[in-house]
């Protein structure tokens, strides 16, 4: 289980993260959604060690929680310039890993340098480093921009099988449907804080009421500027 506990996050004198409490299960999905500059990224970047804690606590099975048991899929992965894709991914070591096989799935050109490879494929290939490390907990960030539908659908059907194999996964989406019918917890971030966390069974009614509420935030002005 991850615990977070009144976690304090600033970028200079810029409050990002107030008072954050949140509680991950292990083998679960977990989306977190919040409006553009609501601190999602910062808070991942907090729980994968890349963002300093101002205060409060993040742990794994009641020990601090460190870099040793995740893999973080960041929203625009880093690649060294005149690197193949099989060099980058010899970066990392498992080798139970079958790179092969896997990429039977996403066709890349594995010989080739990645810096000619498209947006989408860059994406590809970070998602099979993340996959080598095998990490019990791993965490994506925006995993699906910039993929095809049959690659989106992949990924999906991957993440479920990781649950199967007992891995702890959180996900942030801009696309709401894509955590809906993929995780088993959503929690929404507002204000710095996880405003309350929805079960599966709940879905339906939070996107309803996610959607009514940001729509009734801009329709006077839309109408206003419609005329």
């Amino acid at each position: 289980m991850i615990t977070i506990e009144n976690l304090y996050l600033s970028y200079g004198k810029k409050k990002v993260i107030e008072s954050l409490d949140l509680t991950i299960s292990e083998n679960t999905i977990n989306g977190v959604v919040g409006l553009n500059g609501s601190g999602k990224t910062t808070l991942l970047n907090a729980i994968y060690g890349l963002k300093s804690v101002e205060s409060g606590t993040i742990k794994w099975q009641g020990e601090k929680l460190t870099k040793k048991v995740i893999s973080y899929l960041v929203t625009e992965p880093f690649f060294y310039s005149n690197i193949t894709g099989n060099e980058y991914l010899s970066l990392f070591k498992n080798s139970s890993f079958d790179t092969n096989r896997w990429n039977e799935l996403f066709l890349l050109p594995l010989d080739q340098i990645v810096d000619e490879y498209s947006t989408g494929m860059k994406k590809k290939l970070a998602i099979l480093s993340v996959l080598k490390q095998d990490k019990p907990i791993i965490i994506f960030d925006e995993p699906f921009n910039g993929l095809d539908i049959e690659t989106c659908r992949i990924i999906r059907s991957i993440l479920l099988g990781l649950k199967g194999k007992s891995k702890t996964i959180i996900i942030t989406s801009h696309i709401i449907e894509t955590l809906t019918n993929l995780c088993d917890y959503i929690h929404y971030l507002e204000g710095g804080k996880i405003l309350f966390s929805k079960e599966k069974e709940e879905f339906k009614l939070f996107e309803k009421e996610l959607f009514e509420k940001l729509e009734n935030k801009s329709i006077k002005l839309i109408a206003e500027l419609l005329g």
